[in-house]
């Protein structure tokens, strides 16, 4: 049987889906909060992961042991790196990876984590068809399919941002997924990243991020929905 795990970083992130979880019961574990019961006739569980790498991967590896899920999904937003992304538009991962990692003086590419056998983490490919539909369906004609290039970092600078470019052809930027992309990697755990954009990621980032953030993420949680409901039919 299907079951859903579904990680958010903040709060704005997951009260929409959390509103519309049915039969829910609460366990806090490791500093978070797990929400269990069924969203749109699916088994599933809802995180709110908090801000940043380790936060998502230890949620991420909670869900896995504790839950058994059988599908991870991480909402939420993050900033442009691609100027045909604009705030509020949509990016579904084909795989993601880190932004801000950096081995390259031990013969490592750039962004490849020592001892992993891949640099970009692959998103499941069912996940993604459902994902783009999904999100097709809630902003049509706003969303592309791409990297999401993740690190501890709030890109605010526009030198920054064009290094991030240029370093891992990444669609956007944000602190979570590629830590979640390599927890359900290595747990053989079929994966999806869902992005809203927030922010252009570049000088005006820090004006733009609070005034679309929560439009964005409600946005990306309504994606988050509709893609539960896919799984749901595709049983």
């Amino acid at each position: 049987m299907t079951k859903l795990g579904i990680i958010g970083a903040m709060q704005e992130e997951v009260e929409t889906l959390l509103a519309l979880m049915e039969n829910k019961k609460e366990l806090h574990k490791a500093g978070s909060t797990f929400y269990e019961g069924i969203l749109e006739g699916l088994p599933a569980v809802i995180v709110q992961c908090g801000v940043g790498k380790v936060n998502a991967a230890m949620c991420a590896q909670v869900l896995c042991d504790l839950y058994s899920v059988t599908h991870l999904v991480n909402t939420g937003i993050a900033g442009s790196l691609c100027a045909e992304l604009d705030i509020g538009d949509l990016v579904v991962s084909r795989d993601a990876m880190y932004h801000d990692v950096d081995a390259v003086h031990f013969g490592y590419p750039f962004g490849k984590v020592p001892g992993m056998d891949v640099i970009a983490f692959p998103a499941d490919d069912t996940l993604v068809n459902f994902a783009f539909e999904a999100a097709e369906t809630v902003n049509p004609g706003h969303t592309k399919i791409g990297r999401v290039a993740s690190g501890d970092q709030f890109v605010a600078v526009k030198e920054v941002k064009e290094r991030i470019i240029a370093n891992t052809q990444g669609l956007c930027t944000e602190m979570e997924g590629a830590a979640i992309a390599q927890t359900a990697y290595r747990n053989s755990i079929p994966f999806v990243i869902l992005r809203a954009i927030s922010d252009k990621a570049d000088d005006s980032a820090e004006m733009d991020y609070p005034t679309f953030e929560r439009i964005a993420a409600h946005r990306c949680a309504e994606v988050t929905r509709h893609l539960a409901r896919q799984l749901k039919a595709s049983e």
